[in-house]
């Protein structure tokens, strides 16, 4: 029941033109930009932490306001996907240098496509698989089922397949074995055993490693692919050239540095476009080192 109503919102939402949604989205987000609400806080201390030293508190609290409309027009934007068709693909999105993921897959070992939550993600979820063809793309699902079920029908609906985060590897190998493209976003954290510490904005960011240990497996070229809103409201989505991994034999080492390198493209976009990024997530949670408790010395 709470799934059909929210797909009937969603889909009532998609009739709303694009950049009217747009500009509604910008209006909505004006008293969440005031609300003292804790995701709030932690994007702003993320904005402070990572541009404290070029970025006074007023111009943080600015970029803060501007990260939040963002967030509100993509609250708009992405129940398109539900009439998005290949007649109307460009009202919404336009490629550039769409030969670095074409050239990729022509070498015949699939391709990861890397990318973040950035731009608008899943609008580009949508937009590369119904041009390109069906994709897969590595997800955790959403703690709220219905909205889980929603977002995966959107996804499925050109021929992607959603690979759960947790025991992934085994699904992207075939996917790879069946030529397709892998999207893959790498800006969370994730638990110490799973990742490397890799600098990222200033700081020492726990990322998963399971990218740079497939890619330097399979040989999967990878390409940073992300989505960039325009003047007239449509996003491009870029496609990078392919990443030259490091190869040096020592494995532990080379998986440090093709995280960094993958993390590295992730961070360029967002000094680039820092309003893009979400920044509500606890992105340096782990640490790369722990406290000792309180009672560790004896007296």
């Amino acid at each position: 029941m709470i799934y059909r109503l929210i797909r009937a919102v969603f889909l009532l939402m998609s009739y709303i033109p694009f950049q009217l949604g747009q500009f509604l989205g910008k209006m909505l987000s004006v008293p969440f930009s005031v609300i003292p609400l804790k995701r709030m806080d932690i994007s702003l201390n993320n904005i402070q932490q990572s541009f404290g030293g070029c970025m006074d508190t007023e111009k943080a609290k600015r970029l803060n306001r501007r990260v939040i409309r963002h967030l509100g027009q993509m609250v708009f934007e992405t129940p398109h996907t539900m009439r998005l068709n290949r007649n109307n693909l460009d009202r919404y999105v336009y490629f550039a240098n769409e030969e670095n993921l074409q050239g990729a897959l022509e070498k015949g070992k699939g391709a990861f496509i890397l990318t973040a939550h950035f731009g608008n993600w899943e609008l580009m979820s949508a937009a590369i698989p119904l041009y390109f063809g069906g994709i897969a793309a590595v997800a955790r699902p959403f703690d709220f089922q219905p909205l889980d079920q929603l977002v995966n029908e959107l996804r499925f609906r050109f021929g992607s397949v959603v690979i759960p985060k947790q025991r992934a590897m085994r699904k992207i190998l075939m996917s790879l074995r069946q030529k397709k493209a892998v999207g893959i976003l790498l800006d969370q954290n994730v638990d110490w055993y799973d990742g490397v510490f890799v600098n990222f904005l200033g700081r020492r960011a726990c990322t998963n490693k399971g990218l740079a240990l497939i890619a330097m497996k399979t040989g999967a070229p990878v390409i940073p692919t992300f989505s960039v809103r325009q003047e007239d409201g449509r996003y491009c989505i870029i496609f990078e050239d392919e990443v030259k991994l490091v190869s040096t034999g020592d494995k532990t080492r080379d998986v440090e540095e093709n995280t960094a390198l993958f993390t590295g493209m992730i961070e360029k976009y967002i000094r680039r476009y820092p309003d893009h990024w979400f920044w509500f997530h606890m992105r340096w949670k782990t640490l790369p080192y722990c406290t000792l408790p309180d009672d560790y010395f004896p007296n």
